[in-house]
């Protein structure tokens, strides 16, 4: 039995796990205090438990304490590395490289540093989504100071060669910048091994609170400098400004450290669950799966529905929450936007217009997943039929 509506949108959001609420509900209420106030008792406590869920997102990328500054969301911890960046090392060079499918605000922070005098390159991908790593060394000057390539992507869930990236920026001496959010916690990540200086990280991606993200910033070998880009009384080693969420923090940490125990075994749940969807789908005349057939995100299905299009098949299916794609566009087309993601990969605007993002998570089950591959069947038909699309 299953109760509706199903969620199959975990790439936007996820329910905070009742395991990391529990935890964090003593700091809107008993355990108050600002983690800034070392004058007494109520202001250490917030302090140390900050500085316990600092211990546990540093350990679960393999990087220091010292080195996990906490942001309000990923999109300001993007903001934060890229910007911070390019103005921290703007006497070296103004060049930045990334992909054309990076999230909305990598590619809004880049456009802005153009306006300020800097050169950026958009590299294409592949029509899996996967980044040339020929052309990105073909594509390095001697002016450029900063790569910033995303670990895996939220639309088609292509996971790129992240350790490649970092040895070439070794090489060069180039700060590498990737924007983790949708691989921490369902992906191994660690620091060292994929030669990172940058890395962006949020909560409600893992089953935390929204409202607080974090950004690894490279303490040695070598240090990092960010330009703040928000200032005050030098909170986060001077870096970030702002009283912290304590309680968001603490969900932070409790959220990680569930994901990282819990990942071996919730990856093979997750993965049969997406393949069982996946072959259902692709049963459905007139479908394309998106994105990387092997390196792609577990929970991750981007699917193209030929001849029926996204909002006409989520206004018929609203006992089943999924998306067309991200909030992330670049074209409209007609009532529904066409994501830049699908663009680049070389769909053209009704293939993009017709395509479903699912995204499955810790609390999805067999049930819905096979409810949900019904309720796709029954709505495309209908809605082929209605437009007489003929598929073969």
């Amino acid at each position: 039995m299953v109760n509706a509506p199903v969620y199959m949108d975990y790439h936007a959001t996820t329910p905070v796990d009742s395991r990391v609420l529990d935890t964090m509900l003593p700091f809107f209420t008993e355990y108050f205090g600002n983690a800034a106030s070392v004058q007494h008792r109520f202001g250490w406590i917030a302090k140390e438990s900050v500085e316990i869920a600092r211990k546990k997102i540093a350990h679960a990328v393999n990087a220091q304490s010292r080195e996990i500054i906490f942001t309000g969301s990923a999109t300001e911890s993007n903001n934060l590395a890229i910007k911070g960046a390019a103005e921290a090392y703007r006497s070296k060079g103004n060049h930045i490289i990334t992909t054309q499918i990076e999230h909305q605000c990598v590619l809004e922070s880049c456009r802005m540093l153009e306006r300020n005098g800097f050169n950026v390159t958009y590299l294409p991908v592949d029509r899996s989504g996967m980044v040339n790593i020929n052309s990105l060394t073909e594509a390095v000057t001697k002016q450029t100071i900063l790569i910033s390539v995303m670990m895996a992507n939220n639309e088609i869930g292509t996971i790129q060669p992240v350790a490649t990236i970092g040895k070439l920026c070794k090489e060069r001496g180039i700060i590498f910048h990737t924007d983790a959010t949708q691989a921490v916690g369902k992906l191994p990540v660690d620091v060292e091994e994929m030669g990172t200086h940058l890395l962006s990280m949020t909560s409600h991606k893992i089953y935390g609170p929204k409202g607080v993200g974090a950004l690894y910033v490279r303490s040695r070998n070598p240090r990092i400098a960010v330009e703040p880009q928000m200032h005050g009384a030098g909170h986060e080693h001077g870096i970030r400004s702002g009283t912290l969420n304590v309680a968001g923090i603490v969900g932070f940490g409790k959220a990680m450290q569930l994901a990282i125990e819990e990942m071996e075994k919730e990856n093979g749940r997750i993965f049969s669950l997406r393949n069982r969807l996946q072959k259902r789908l692709e049963s459905i005349s007139g479908t394309t799966v998106n994105g990387h057939r092997i390196e792609r995100l577990p929970n991750n299905l981007s699917v193209t529905f030929h001849g029926a299009h996204a909002d006409q098949i989520m206004t018929a299916m609203s006992d089943v929450a999924v998306s067309a794609g991200s909030a992330c566009t670049s074209e409209e087309i007609g009532d529904i936007q066409y994501s830049h993601v699908l663009q680049a990969i070389g769909l053209n605007a009704e293939a993009g217009r017709s395509t479903i993002r699912f995204g499955l998570g810790r609390f999805t089950s067999e049930a819905e997943v096979d409810f949900a591959a019904e309720r796709i069947e029954t709505v495309v038909a209908q809605i082929r039929e209605r437009t007489a699309v003929g598929i073969s």
